[in-house]
């Protein structure tokens, strides 16, 4: 199994999760620039909407968006995933919500064309989206004491965040604390290079 990924994307969210199911896989970094692997294949030929993630298993086919990905990964390990017979429809929720409601927001930051008017809006959308989140934390995690997928990717959304100087409301910045100390969370950071910006 691979997972095709660039450093401190939001294949991080799958990175992650991998890791916390404990998939043995090879990583394989896209430049998304250059569509290129950095074993020198097209990734075109790999995903043809030449982003990641994709996650390509052993018998060739690939599975890539986050909320597939890390559908699928809980599907595998049900203890990322809440539990009770709506467990699984929540978790959906969760992922759609931050891949929509969230990530999508994030688009003026990582355009290089858009202003400062643009970005202040999208801010501001983040901050309230987040902010919806924080509020409804009731535990450690998203669905109370334990782990799901759904916060490897609020753990990206977050790191994001702060690289991009928007402020977290409690509590976040301990959520993030709590990911960091996970030895999931320790490797994948570690196999993608990454230090994180300081608290904000």
């Amino acid at each position: 199994m691979k997972l095709y990924l660039a450093p401190g994307a939001c294949s991080l969210a799958d990175h992650i999760a991998l890791h916390e199911a404990g998939f043995d896989f090879d990583r394989v970094q896209v430049d998304l620039k250059a569509k290129r692997t950095d074993d020198g294949r097209d990734y075109l030929q790999i995903n043809p909407k030449g982003y990641v993630p994709a996650l390509q298993f052993d018998d060739g086919q690939v599975l890539t968006e986050n909320v597939a990905i890390l559908s699928w990964v809980a599907d595998q390990d049900p203890s990322l995933a809440p539990s009770g017979p709506m467990g699984r429809y929540r978790l959906l929720e969760m992922l759609a919500f931050i891949s929509t409601e969230i990530h999508k927001a994030f688009k003026p930051f990582f355009n290089p064309e858009a202003g400062d008017a643009e970005k202040a809006a999208a801010a501001d959308l983040i901050g309230k989206r987040l902010a919806l989140l924080a509020g409804n934390m009731k535990d450690d995690y998203l669905f109370g004491d334990r782990l799901s997928v759904a916060d490897a990717y609020l753990f990206v959304m977050t790191m994001w965040s702060r690289k991009n100087g928007l402020a977290l409301p409690d509590p976040l910045p301990a959520f993030v604390a709590r990911m960091k100390a996970r030895p999931a969370v320790g490797m994948a950071l570690e196999h993608e290079g990454l230090t994180e910006p300081v608290a904000s």
